[in-house]
Formats: C-alpha cells, structure tokens, sequence
C-alpha cells in the first residue's frame, strides 16, 4: 500500500518580490488583457492556483482585466 504525502502549503513569494513579477508579466503582456484585449482595470492570473500545486513563475501567470478574471473563477 502506497503512503500518501502530506499536503504542503504553496509556496508564496514575499509581497515584494510578487509585485516585482506582476509587473514583468505585465509588461510582457503588453499591459493588455490577454483574453479581451482591454486596457484597464488588469489583474495578474494564476493559470494554475497555488492551492492546486501551481506556483508564482511568469510561466504560470497571465494578465486578465477585472472582468475576464472573474470570469475564470465562477
């Protein structure tokens, strides 16, 4: 019988650091919601959430406005 790992908490940078990568991810989106195409109101996305083993890399992120985000999560 194989024994389950314990879960561990996702690993979350410290607020500087993520504010330093949210705004790379923004640049690199070209400040624009990579669903839509809207300008304002953008938010950084997990594609995959920590919580379900995704973790903070550029690669994991995507900008979304305020609208698509929500949208992603209902």
């Amino acid at each position: 019988m194989k024994h389950a790992e314990p879960k561990r908490p996702p690993v979350k940078l410290a607020a500087d650091d993520y504010e330093q990568l949210r705004q790379q991810v923004l640049r690199r989106d070209n400040w624009r919601c990579q669903n839509c195409g809207r300008q304002q109101n953008l938010e950084v996305h997990h594609k995959k959430m920590r919580s379900q083993g995704g973790n903070d890399s550029d690669v994991n992120l995507i900008t979304l406005c305020h609208s698509c985000h929500a949208n992603e999560h209902d």
